[in-house]
């Protein structure tokens, strides 16, 4: 592909000379390890890295562009300067791919917590109504029925381009993060139904205010197709804003809450038969959830709305959701030998702590015990509030290591301890390793108990322990000699 059509979007600083300009190009790298002849190599300013200070090392392997942010002279090959590398890789992947999101139906689905449940059983419905489905999210990314592992809940511009592109599935759903949003990961990508689930305290380490997270979040209705769709849970008051300000664009918003005024309108919860009610136009529907929990409900009802607008029965969508087997790592519960129930949850917030805790206690825990840590270098802000929630919630909690990512662990540990002394209170205990606290807590249970721990869901574990185990379900399992019986 010629230059001049990959590149003539772009907001560019410095002239292309006509040679330049009708360069062929066969294949773009954001990382100097991935080029090969013919390359355009886009620099790009990282957290960790300067992709600028590997120029030298992809012109060396055969980039015959290089497109960065620094005023560059002196090089071997053509320098393209930009105002903004990540806006421009999206720009240039989008032109190289053929625009793949335009040819699929596409599904983004943006917020703090639900994002994986939602597509999962998204996923699933489609499926099982005949329709092909690409994923990509946080777990994992699935194209064709092939796996391939996840690095970012939103890949790079360029690998999601690619994905895409790759994709022969009819239907692709992604789950787009703030990050993704604010790095411009999802650049040159339109979607049909851009989906929100809500908004809650979390990652104040990297936007400012919860105000900066909340316009981040809304940049994703920006890449609706001119005919696409908005589906919002107004059940949380940022969804009821997002609403108002979508309407105000003249966007055709199909949201779901208990007031009247919702297009989806849920009537009430049936939790001891896992069973919500809703009215959707003139029909009332009850729809059941094998997964247990308010949230879930909220996600499920989410990604029944999206199947309804696809175009699938409201009858077909209901049956599939009855037999969805559930998502690794969300409120994944299996029974102890002694009668006790264990949940692993990738909560991580103060507001989904809560719905697990109170999930539990609705389901006839007759004691919670609760499991769960801090990641080191992540949001501090939220730490208060989600001791706050279990210590209020819980009958016992015991705090333990989570990624330490770059802290100490002597230095983690201190946080615990004054973390716990400043706002936790005596039902609070801190076992470091996270295993021996997996294990006090099975060995502490009674039957009815119910023993929920949260922060790393399906994640394997970063930093060793006692036992040589690799995430939360495998300790689980190692005490209890179980491989099976595990639902969600």
């Amino acid at each position: 592909m010629k230059l001049k059509n990959l590149i003539e979007e772009i907001s560019t600083t410095s002239e292309i000379n006509s040679e330049t300009a009708n360069l062929t190009v066969t294949g773009i790298a954001d990382s100097s390890d991935n080029v090969s002849q013919g390359c355009i190599f886009v620099a790009i300013n990282g957290f960790n890295q300067d992709g600028h200070q590997f120029i030298l090392k992809a012109i060396e392997k055969g980039a015959c562009l290089i497109v960065g942010e620094s005023k560059i002279t002196g090089l071997t090959v053509p320098y393209v300067q930009v105002e903004n590398s990540r806006k421009a890789l999206g720009i240039i992947a989008n032109k190289f791919y053929g625009n793949p999101s335009n040819q699929k139906l596409m599904i983004g689905i943006t917020g703090t917590n639900g994002k994986t449940t939602t597509s999962y059983i998204l996923k699933h419905i489609l499926e099982s109504n005949g329709k092909s489905c690409s994923l990509i999210g946080t777990i994992q990314n699935i194209i064709n029925g092939q796996v391939k592992k996840s690095v970012n809940t939103t890949p790079s511009s360029l690998d999601l381009h690619r994905f895409i592109s790759e994709s022969k599935d009819e239907v692709v759903i992604v789950e787009v993060s703030s990050h993704g949003l604010s790095q411009y990961r999802v650049q040159g990508i339109t979607f049909d139904f851009c989906m929100f689930t809500n908004l809650e305290h979390e990652h104040l380490d990297y936007h400012p205010t919860m105000e900066d997270y909340f316009q981040t979040k809304m940049l994703l209705f920006d890449h609706l197709k001119d005919n696409g769709q908005a589906i919002v849970n107004t059940d949380n008051h940022w969804g009821k804003r997002l609403v108002k300000i979508l309407q105000g664009k003249g966007i055709n918003v199909n949201s779901i809450g208990q007031s009247s005024n919702n297009k989806v309108r849920i009537l009430y919860f049936n939790f001891k038969k896992s069973t919500v009610f809703v009215e959707d136009g003139d029909e009332v529907s009850h729809i059941f959830s094998p997964m247990y929990g308010i949230h879930n409900m909220y996600n499920t009802l989410l990604a029944y709305v999206s199947a309804r607008l696809v175009g699938l029965s409201e009858d077909s969508i209901i049956e599939c959701i009855s037999n969805f087997q559930g998502v690794e790592g969300r409120f994944e519960k299996t029974k102890l030998p002694n009668g006790a129930t264990i949940v692993v949850d990738y909560a991580h917030t103060a507001e989904a702590i809560l719905h697990c805790l109170t999930t539990a206690k609705r389901y006839g825990a007759k004691r919670v015990i609760h499991i769960f840590g801090f990641r080191g270098d992540r949001d501090h802000s939220k730490r208060q509030e989600m001791l706050a929630v279990t210590s209020g919630t819980s009958d016992q909690y015991i705090l333990t290591l989570d990624d330490l990512n770059s802290v100490p662990q002597s230095e983690m540990i201190e946080t615990l301890d004054k973390l716990n002394t400043l706002y936790g209170n005596e039902k609070g205990l801190i076992i470091p390793d996270r295993t021996l606290a997996i294990k006090w807590a099975i060995e502490h249970s009674n039957p009815e108990d119910w023993i929920i721990i949260t922060g790393k869901g399906h994640e394997t574990y970063q930093q060793n322990y006692r036992l040589q185990t690799d995430s939360d379900k495998d300790t689980v399992l190692y005490f209890t000699n179980k491989k099976h019986s595990w639902s969600s």
